[in-house]
């Protein structure tokens, strides 16, 4: 009875009731919050709202499928731990949907974000399908969207920031085959790349008129098992076009000495990755902080001189035409 009284009174008459206020619903699993699911509070979040609404999700793990529609800007999911509060689900890209059909990767995300300005903290984002094939743990489709102190666990295809501009701070990602895939522009800041057993770091496909792809400043790389490549370019228009970064960044010796791969394939004769890719690395580092041995990185790939790598901060790529800050969102 709880919380439908409290949907009544935050969907009457305007939203929110006093204009600048933060609205908070909070989530308990043992029915102590408002709802006992993430997606129940999403739902009673108005559309259209022009203010923010925190979404306070107590300890615990969530097993459903979340989507946050674009018609729902402004909402933030705060947890308080990443490693307690855990949003989860098992569906792979062959899992049979609702209407009959194989979900494909798009439709596999545990948890996809659509609205803009969309913020979450101390969370983590999970595709529990195991080592099964594209398996999406965060499917993220707004623009100006901010992720701190989240975690994202997965295999393959774990997060996909597919449109937009994206802001990742003090974050953790792991995943073994193109776990860090999209035609997003999106920057790391100071979060951890770990590759489980080989695979490939990032699958990004930048349209060649985007200025930034993905982005990684003063990140670490770790991994375990067999070696990894930095990335491939994933096909945009029937060529492989892409655009990545590494600022700063500490490589652990699981990349592979060439560090990117130019992903040839039978079915896609355009495989010139000198045309068709922008890959470059700014003093790149071994973890103990020593300059990493980059002689052996392939020709079609860059090393950015230092003015060159002055350009590359938050405040740069993300702006866009609307000055944006993201270390300013709430």
């Amino acid at each position: 009875m709880r919380a439908l009284t409290r949907i009544v009174i935050l969907t009457a008459c305007c939203w929110p009731a006093t204009a600048g206020a933060e609205q908070t619903i909070t989530v308990a699993a043992d029915g102590s919050g408002d709802h006992a699911t993430v997606q129940a509070a999403i739902d009673a979040v108005p559309d259209g709202n022009a203010e923010r609404v925190v979404i306070h999700i107590k300890p615990g793990t969530y097993k459903q499928k979340l989507t946050l529609p674009k018609t729902k800007p402004f909402v933030t999911l705060r947890g308080d731990d990443p490693k307690t509060t855990i949003l989860t689900n098992d569906w792979n890209a062959k899992h049979v949907g609702p209407g009959g059909k194989e979900v494909g990767t798009s439709g596999s995300a545990s948890v996809h974000i659509d609205a803009a300005d969309f913020v979450a903290h101390n969370l983590t984002f999970e595709n529990s399908a195991g080592d099964t094939g594209q398996a999406v743990a965060m499917k993220a489709t707004g623009d100006r969207q901010v992720y701190r102190n989240c975690r994202f666990l997965g295999w393959q295809d774990t997060l996909y920031p597919g449109d937009g501009r994206q802001y990742y701070v003090d974050c953790y990602v792991e995943g073994r085959v193109d776990f860090i895939f999209g035609g997003a522009t999106a920057v790391f800041e100071r979060c951890t790349i770990r590759s489980k057993n080989g695979g490939y770091v990032t699958a990004a496909r930048t349209p060649p008129e985007q200025p930034f792809g993905f982005v990684f400043l003063d990140c670490t790389l770790t991994g375990e098992g067999a070696p990894a490549w930095l990335g491939r370019p994933w096909q945009w228009d029937r060529g492989r076009k892409a655009s990545v970064t590494f600022i700063r960044t500490k490589m652990g010796p699981h990349v592979r000495p060439p560090g990117w791969d130019p992903w040839n394939r039978q079915d896609n004769p355009n495989t010139r990755p000198a045309e068709t890719t922008r890959y470059a690395e700014f003093a790149s580092k071994d973890l103990e902080g020593r300059p990493l041995d980059v002689s052996q990185r392939v020709p079609w790939s860059r090393q950015l001189t230092m003015e060159e790598a002055a350009r590359y901060t938050v405040e740069t790529i993300l702006a866009g035409s609307d000055g944006w800050d993201p270390r300013a969102a709430k």
